[in-house]
């Protein structure tokens, strides 16, 4: 039986590390001895190895809404890279729609489209114009797509006065309107959204939000999510892998999650309850820089 028929992504034992350990080979005699041993002698390893992603394990089925809830730093967006194709994994296996994303690379980016948390733009043209440039990227052509991305910018409730403004004259809410828009225009199958709605007010949030569960429903799109918002994890997510140090510590739905936080000082237990207390940890502020 072909189990990945059903699966719009497998992450098998995905590994990711930054760095390397650095061996001092030369013996310095002039140094100070420690504990009977010359500095720089050979014995002594300097290690500068990060560990972003450490034997990560999950499936997503298709049509699903998949989050991965986490702080900066905690390797969710270092695993989006590795889906993406835009990191090689140094460990472990990643197929999108049973294409392996190592050995056949093409074939998983015409499956996907991407979406971070800061997303780059041609900041002296406007959104139609970065929209269009993107669509020949994508290979969409035709006399219909410039009324494809008026559809996609009304959707998200882009004014039709600002369409033809300069990128960098709008607010950071809006220019991440138009990065998911531009996303949308390759019709992609798995969508991988990273922080999506990082930094935007709770308006341009709620329509993102909205947005998202459309196309979920309305496109049969799969999504995955990363996010340290964990109202939004719990709205969006039909399931919920926790990630903290590159690990995997909890995946359920949100219910099933919450029921394993303590219950005994008497209120309804959060998302932010449960990740507490399997991790011991606070959600680091979002100036932080994401791994």
């Amino acid at each position: 039986m072909n189990t990945s028929i059903e699966y719009a992504l497998i992450v098998n034992n995905a590994y990711k590390v930054f760095g390397k350990e650095k061996k001092n080979r030369y013996w310095l005699p002039w140094k100070n001895k420690k504990n009977g041993q010359n500095e720089g002698d050979g014995s002594e390893k300097e290690s500068t190895v990060t560990i972003a992603v450490d034997h990560v394990t999950f499936e997503v089925k298709k049509g699903e809404i998949f989050g991965i809830l986490g702080p900066n730093g905690g390797g969710k967006s270092t695993l989006i890279r590795l889906i993406a194709t835009l990191l090689l994994p140094d460990g472990g296996q990643i197929r999108v729609f049973d294409h392996d994303v190592v050995e056949d690379p093409m074939a998983a980016q015409r499956m996907i489209n991407r979406v971070s948390v800061e997303a780059s733009f041609f900041k002296k043209l406007s959104p139609m114009e970065n929209l269009l440039y993107g669509a020949r990227l994508y290979g969409v052509k035709g006399s219909v797509i410039h009324e494809q991305v008026k559809s996609i910018l009304r959707r998200l409730d882009i004014p039709e006065k600002n369409i033809g403004r300069p990128m960098e004259e709008m607010s950071r809410g809006m220019q991440q309107k138009v990065a998911i828009a531009r996303a949308l225009l390759s019709s992609p199958i798995l969508l991988l959204l990273d922080e999506p709605t990082t930094g935007l007010d709770p308006r341009s949030k709620r329509e993102v939000q909205s947005f998202i569960r459309e196309l979920r429903d309305m496109h049969d799109t799969t999504i995955l999510l990363t996010t340290h918002d964990m109202v939004e994890a719990d709205t969006l997510c039909d399931r919920i892998a926790i990630m903290d140090s590159g690990k995997v510590v909890a995946l359920d739905k949100p219910e099933n999650l919450r029921s394993l936080a303590d219950r005994s000082n008497g209120h309804e237990p959060t998302l932010e309850d449960v990740f507490l207390e399997l991790t011991g940890k606070k959600l680091v502020k979002e100036t932080d820089m994401p791994i």
